[in-house]
């Protein structure tokens, strides 16, 4: 039987959807042990919470703020980790609304295995986004739970690793033993931690049952730049990414949603749809490519720009030719000493 859980949720501008999502998790079936945020520059913190009892509505919360310069993906939720006693912790984000009051329970539920390292909810559309993007989550988050192990990598490919801190609960003591989450990237550090996880040994699983309301309507440039960051991400980690291609998963949506809006007769939606794709595939591409590319462009094209300083400065402190990526090379494994 799990104990007392702890939610750990960064935030950014947070606003209305970030109060509802507090509000939703007061109410849920599980009590929650603490609610530790991440907060990126207090100012707007500060402008959201001013004049109100935030502080004294929510007692079992603690904020740490930090500069835009500050944040990266892994290693802001590390640090929240290190805040956290619990035995199980989970991580959510600040536009992810919970659909009832059973998100906790239903994701604690799917944890109890004991090879099981973490478990994700289910992310629906808001009633307000586009066809598309509601099919689009219904595509990547279905009805049906399911377990995904190192055995099932030749049947799914890369859907074996995914994962996403949208929603998802963590074991403390697998988390520890597998070193958290990658301290330096530029997103994905959900999806690199679940892949080491696989390779470990243990299991993830996908509970449909903990629903959360979370999508976006990205235009075409938020999209080339969203699939960039992505594509940077799977260049820099060769030893998990680079013998399972996941162009595939790509294509297959873009036809299932191209038939889907035919058999709605919503065919006129269906060139916007191959637009949007193009700009997808561009950024992705771009981004698996992007060492050949200049700086400039590079920082132009992504969603990430004080990624870039942070990683310079990385790699000027631990000699790391920029040239190579910053996944887990020989290079960098010598100078880490592992």
């Amino acid at each position: 039987m799990i104990g007392n859980v702890d939610v750990i949720i960064p935030t950014y501008k947070p606003d209305q959807k970030f109060l509802d999502l507090m509000d939703r998790l007061e109410n849920q079936t599980i009590p929650i042990h603490r609610i530790i945020i991440m907060n990126t520059e207090q100012k707007y913190f500060d402008r959201l919470t001013y004049g109100t009892s935030f502080s004294k509505k929510y007692k079992n919360i603690l904020v740490k703020h930090l500069s835009k310069r500050e944040f990266d993906h892994g290693r802001t939720r590390n640090q929240a980790v290190t805040c956290s006693d619990t035995q199980v912790f989970v991580m959510m984000t600040q536009d992810a609304v919970p659909a009832d009051e059973f998100m906790l329970e239903k994701l604690l539920e799917a944890l109890e295995p004991e090879n099981v390292a973490v478990a994700y909810g289910r992310q629906l559309a808001d009633d307000s986004c586009s066809d598309v993007e509601k099919y689009t989550r219904s595509f990547n988050y279905p009805a049906d739970k399911s377990i995904k192990t190192k055995d099932d990598i030749d049947r799914l490919g890369i859907k074996t690793f995914f994962c996403s801190n949208v929603c998802a609960a963590y074991k403390r003591s697998i988390f520890d033993l597998l070193g958290g989450f990658i301290n330096h990237t530029i997103f994905n550090e959900d999806m690199i931690y679940a892949a080491g996880a696989v390779h470990g040994g243990y299991g993830i699983v996908y509970q449909p049952e903990a629903r959360v309301y979370h999508s976006h309507d990205y235009n075409n440039r938020e999209q080339f730049r969203r699939n960039f960051d992505l594509g940077v991400s799977q260049a820099d980690h060769p030893e998990i990414f680079a013998d399972i291609p996941s162009e595939s998963e790509g294509i297959k949506l873009v036809k299932k949603t191209i038939a889907y809006l035919k058999s709605t007769k919503q065919k006129k939606q269906i060139p916007g749809v191959i637009i949007k794709s193009g700009f997808k595939y561009m950024g992705y591409l771009a981004g698996k490519n992007y060492k050949r590319l200049p700086m400039k462009i590079v920082v132009k094209c992504s969603a990430s720009k004080e990624y870039w300083e942070r990683d310079s400065l990385i790699r000027a402190n631990e000699g790391i030719d920029a040239t190579k990526g910053y996944g887990r090379s020989e290079e960098e494994q010598v100078k880490r000493g592992e």
